[in-house]
């Protein structure tokens, strides 16, 4: 099956009883059994669920993974994945990550004795020269939340394999879906995502999943999120597999308005620069070629006056939302600097290239001519 078929048709099929053509929502907390030896498949929805399997299911083949385990939110997905490592243990990740992921690893982890390096991971040379004997893993979010900088993923992975000490890698696709790019083909041992973001795709539903690419990472993974209780409820997992369905068709739209704004903000007098992969002028343009199937629905752009500017941009916009998250059918537009990554240090938001002129922008799939039309007059204004 192709993309788009294996969106509607993988791992939906639940319902012998009735022959239900979408899959049921199994509420139930418990399962009984047919004797002391033998239940059909479940045993205590915290441990599986059929309505989550089926979510499940159809994530691991739209990565190409050999399982997948979906989680309450996406940041319980990176909490999952963390519970690989132990004490001592180094991992590599870029500086400019998700501020969410940077406050769980500079503040949680590192507390439990791991130890990480933050390092600009679109030179290969700066992630080689951080790897140490105690280095077990490489983290990658590309691209990168919220200036849209690309890792080359086949370079890590090579890196990765060449060190000779057993590291992985791992990689946030949550900004380009599986639709766009899928990083197991890469050689990514582990993929994640918030499938609050594009797998759901209509801000209703908040949840994460950890893909692994071998049935030795994928037991590891399974044993810790039924031991830590991290499982999504029926419900959530029901909505992001009625979502996922129109995963490729909402892709396509969001990236068509993403692509016309980015070139309206390219020559607009008040737009210092623009964070858009699909444009030639971003320097990693020919990377997301190779690599991604599009280049999504995600941008970014510094204004040249500052906050002030920022601010009334935002707030002069009539079809943007100001909210943070992303990936949904409506545009929202936020503010890194004091909203989606106020959890970084100023001075680790600077490192990575974060200002106070910084505007990020998820676009939805309206019509791209609206969108196009409110941003300029929200910027004229």
């Amino acid at each position: 099956m192709r993309f788009e078929t294996k969106c509607v048709h993988t791992g939906v099929d639940k319902d012998s009883t009735f022959n239900s053509c979408t899959t049921p929502i199994y509420t139930t907390s418990t399962f009984y059994w047919d004797s002391l030896e033998s239940h059909k498949g479940f045993d205590y929805t915290r441990s599986g669920n059929p309505t989550r399997s089926a979510m499940e299911e159809n994530i691991a083949a739209l990565e190409g993974g050999v399982s997948c385990r979906a989680t309450a939110t996406g940041m319980a997905a990176i909490t999952l994945a963390m519970h690989l490592f132990k004490p001592g243990d180094h991992i590599i990740a870029g500086d400019d990550i998700y501020g969410g992921t940077y406050r769980l690893f500079a503040d949680v982890f590192t507390k439990w004795g791991v130890k990480f390096s933050f390092v600009k991971m679109g030179d290969i040379e700066n992630v080689c020269s951080e790897i140490t004997p105690e280095t077990k893993a490489i983290w990658i979010e590309t691209p990168s939340n919220p200036l849209l900088n690309l890792v080359d993923i086949q370079a890590v992975t090579k890196v990765a394999s060449e060190s000779g000490s057993g590291i992985i890698t791992i990689a946030d696709n949550t900004f380009c879906s599986p639709y766009l790019q899928r990083p197991i083909e890469f050689g990514v041992d582990i993929v994640l995502h918030s499938t609050t973001k594009y797998l759901n795709g209509h801000s209703d539903v908040v949840g994460g999943c950890v893909v692994s690419r071998t049935e030795e990472l994928a037991e590891r993974v399974a044993y810790f999120s039924n031991a830590l209780g991290l499982g999504c409820s029926p419900f959530d997992a029901w909505l992001v597999l009625r979502g996922v369905k129109t995963l490729g068709p909402r892709m396509e739209a969001h990236q068509r308005g993403a692509m016309a704004l980015a070139q309206m903000l390219e020559t607009h007098p008040k737009v210092e620069r623009v964070y858009y992969p699909g444009l030639e002028s971003h320097p990693h343009h020919e990377l997301a070629k190779r690599q991604q199937s599009g280049f999504g629905g995600m941008l970014s752009f510094d204004v040249k006056e500052g906050r002030s500017v920022a601010e009334k941009v935002m707030l002069n916009s009539k079809l943007f939302l100001l909210a943070e998250s992303l990936g949904g059918v409506e545009s929202l537009i936020e503010y890194p600097e004091g909203m989606s990554h106020a959890s970084m240090t100023k001075e680790a938001r600077r490192e990575a290239g974060i200002t106070e002129k910084t505007v990020r922008v998820s676009v939805g799939i309206e019509n791209p001519d609206d969108l196009v039309a409110d941003l300029k007059q929200a910027l004229d204004s």
